[in-house]
């Protein structure tokens, strides 16, 4: 199962145990957070939200803060204008533990799976 979740302006599809990189959150490393603004939850009964699901909310674990990787943009201009910068964008690594379909199924990460033994200690 899974789910289309909206995290800072943007939709990601989600499913339990999956790591997911977002913009940076106020939210420390190591809390639980909660999103509750679902608006697909795909599956064998699929249910569309109007412009949310009811009941529905897709549960994760803040893993850490960091910085992507740098990006260059050049610029040249016709004589001997030049100009180089550099940009690192700072985002937020989130691990999906549970996936609730507001009809009462709840899908959680499996405790033997690479992600869940290397994030959830």
């Amino acid at each position: 199962m899974y789910g289309i979740v909206e995290i800072g302006g943007h939709q990601y599809r989600v499913s339990a145990g999956d790591v997911l990189d977002v913009e940076k959150l106020s939210v420390e490393a190591g809390s639980d957070i909660n999103f509750e603004s679902v608006l697909f939850v795909g599956g064998d009964a699929p249910v569309v939200g109007v412009p949310t699901v009811k009941g529905a909310k897709v549960c994760a674990k803040v893993i850490k803060h960091d910085r992507s990787r740098k990006i260059i943009v050049s610029k040249r201009r016709p004589g001997s204008w030049r100009r180089k910068k550099g940009h690192r964008q700072h985002f937020t690594s989130l691990l999906i533990t549970k996936v609730e379909d507001g009809n009462g199924g709840i899908f959680t990460i499996d405790k033997q799976s690479k992600n869940a033994v290397k994030y959830l200690k």
